[in-house]
């Protein structure tokens, strides 16, 4: 059987080494060493100056929607995992959303200002499938405007845009640390920021508001994370080039024996990608479920990946018509790909896609 992914993982030994640390010590949580070494490694690792490790990428969002003081319409995608838009409207905010452009596959800068209100306060763009948006033009957009950008970059870990981490772009960026992810410390996410104002206001949020055992500083909730999981990304670590060397090497392959048969997403010039998802592009919705059906025969489980559209949402009530994400959630579909995948794996896959076409 073929999984559309697995979790990478480490040798057992080096992180039980930092398990039965944890037991000496007895500190499973609350901002322990752990977290703290965690987060100086991912400093180091991305060049950056501020990283606040947590629970999830989806209290990320919200806590970066929180901090900001976001009110009113924030613009988004449609085209992204419901996290991005169940964030939003779990703050009391509401979406809008603006349709993606055909083939970044990332929200359509040039689409953004006909949906900015007096009532908009902010973008939160999603880097689709670690592919950076065009980052220029929100950010210019947002200064014209003084709106806050957030960016929704759970699959960005190892991408760089124009030399830099693309976690340094925009008010606050968020990122994911599942299990599924490229790097990942079981569950876990972050947030970057370079405002240390936005960045202390999100540290007494990810604990509650404490500032001391007895000393709040407004609302909070708990985003923390634990030593285990902590220690699960302080080992990840160690192996990511090799991660991405591997997962460009199997993109790369797919590429190859697909290259006649399927569209693929146009990758932002200005980055350094990092092969996070093999999503293939089709003509139509039947030919996408005719490849999943002779994949399913065959043991293998590809995964339909953003399906449906968010602007289907049955809790919302948009205002724009979003029709090339719409068209494009029915037509693509991300084929397995996972550290551990062979050559012979791909093309089986492979062959199995273009005789289903």
């Amino acid at each position: 059987m073929i999984p559309v992914t697995k979790p990478f993982l480490p040798p057992k030994k080096e992180y039980n080494k930092l398990i039965n640390e944890i037991w000496e010590r007895n500190w499973l949580t609350n901002n322990g060493p752990l977290v703290n070494e965690l987060e100086s490694k991912l400093k180091d690792y991305l060049g950056l100056q501020n990283v606040l490790f947590l629970s999830n990428g989806t209290i990320a969002i919200q806590i970066a929607i929180k901090a900001l003081g976001l009110k009113g319409e924030i613009i988004t995608t449609p085209f992204s995992y419901v996290a991005t838009t169940s964030s939003i409207v779990w703050e009391g905010c509401e979406p809008v959303f603006v349709d993606i452009d055909p083939l970044t596959l990332n929200i359509d800068p040039n689409k953004i200002e006909d949906s900015i209100t007096k009532n908009t306060s902010a973008i939160l763009a999603t880097h689709v499938y670690g592919n950076p948006c065009d980052i220029d033009k929100i950010e210019a957009i947002s200064k014209k405007y003084n709106l806050k950008v957030i960016y929704d970059a759970a699959h960005c870990f190892g991408t760089k845009y124009k030399g830099k981490s693309v976690f340094s772009f925009g008010d606050v960026v968020t990122t994911s640390f599942h299990a599924t992810k490229l790097f990942h410390t079981v569950e876990g996410g972050a947030v970057f920021t370079n405002d240390l104002k936005v960045l202390h206001k999100m540290e007494y949020m990810r604990n509650f508001g404490h500032d001391g055992p007895e000393r709040f500083q407004g609302v909070g909730i708990n985003g923390k994370n634990s030593e285990f999981h902590a220690a699960m990304g302080i080992v990840n670590i160690n192996y990511l080039d090799k991660i991405l060397e591997k997962r460009k090497f199997q993109c790369l392959q797919y590429y190859k024996h697909l290259s006649n048969f399927v569209k693929f997403i146009i990758v932002n010039e200005n980055c350094h990608y990092n092969f996070a998802y093999m999503p293939i592009i089709m003509k139509n919705e039947e030919e996408v479920i005719e490849i999943i059906t002779n994949l399913n025969k065959n043991e293998i489980y590809p995964r339909r990946y953003f399906y449906p559209s968010l602007s289907n949402l049955g809790y919302l009530k948009s205002a724009n018509q979003t029709p090339v994400s719409e068209s494009i959630s029915k037509r693509v579909l991300c084929l397995p790909l996972f550290h551990t995948l062979s050559s012979s794996k791909i093309k089986l896959i492979c062959e199995v896609v273009k005789s289903s076409i």
